[in-house]
């Protein structure tokens, strides 16, 4: 398999027409080989359309839309970011390639632990990682100028706004299937924030996501 022309497939017929045209990630969608970053038995699948599998309920995000979360994050050189949900370790590292620092948490250690050797291996000595439950946020090292959530939230939880540094971007999938919003946050200052739907979509919830109150009549 030519996994160069593969890639220049997945970027001209997925991730482009998805209105990715940011320079900066398509040539970073070309650095970062996602294939590396899969489960092995999943490695000609890499570049595929479709959430691959990466065991104990847990997948990853399609190509296009970890292209499209990553543009529309506006990541610079000196951003701190919060991953919620390391998984392969591949958006982990799309993040770590832009930003000053990446924290990423992972609640599933075997996951943490194989993201860790594969961003080790790659020379990635800008990221954190941490097992634990971030459903809620990772207040160990806020505030962040970038959250991002890659499971689903029914709820936005008020505590991924509180940890964000004053003209920080959080970046969430809100609602339940089959209809979801990619919600992009920015806080203007405390207190203040502008929000915005990015596209619509349907991925797997977050583990442990808060769920809306419940009216008892």
């Amino acid at each position: 398999m030519d996994l160069e022309k593969v890639r220049f497939n997945m970027i001209e017929q997925q991730i482009r027409p998805w209105d990715v045209l940011d320079d900066t990630v398509l040539s970073l969608l070309q650095r970062v080989k996602r294939e590396e970053y899969v489960p092995e038995a999943y490695r000609a699948m890499a570049m595929m359309d479709l959430e691959i599998p990466l065991g104990q309920g847990e997948s990853m995000l399609s190509p296009k839309v970890e292209a499209r979360l990553v543009q529309e994050l506006h990541i610079k050189p000196t951003d701190k970011v919060l991953e919620v949900g390391t998984g392969s370790g591949y958006m982990t590292a799309l993040l770590a390639s832009l930003a000053k620092h990446v924290h990423s948490v992972e609640i599933i250690p075997e996951l943490s632990q194989a993201a860790a050797q594969k961003l080790a291996a790659h020379g990635f000595n800008n990221v954190t990682l941490d097992v634990g439950d971030a459903a809620r946020g990772w207040q160990k090292h806020a505030p962040y100028d970038v959250i991002v959530v890659t499971g689903s939230l029914p709820v936005l939880p008020d505590e991924f706004v509180a940890q964000l540094s004053p003209g920080g971007r959080l970046l969430a999938f809100v609602g339940t299937a089959p209809a979801m919003e990619a919600r992009l946050t920015h806080l203007i200052e405390p207190g203040v924030t502008d929000s915005e739907v990015i596209f619509e979509t349907d991925v797997r919830a977050l583990k442990n996501a808060p769920q809306p109150a419940q009216f008892v009549f």
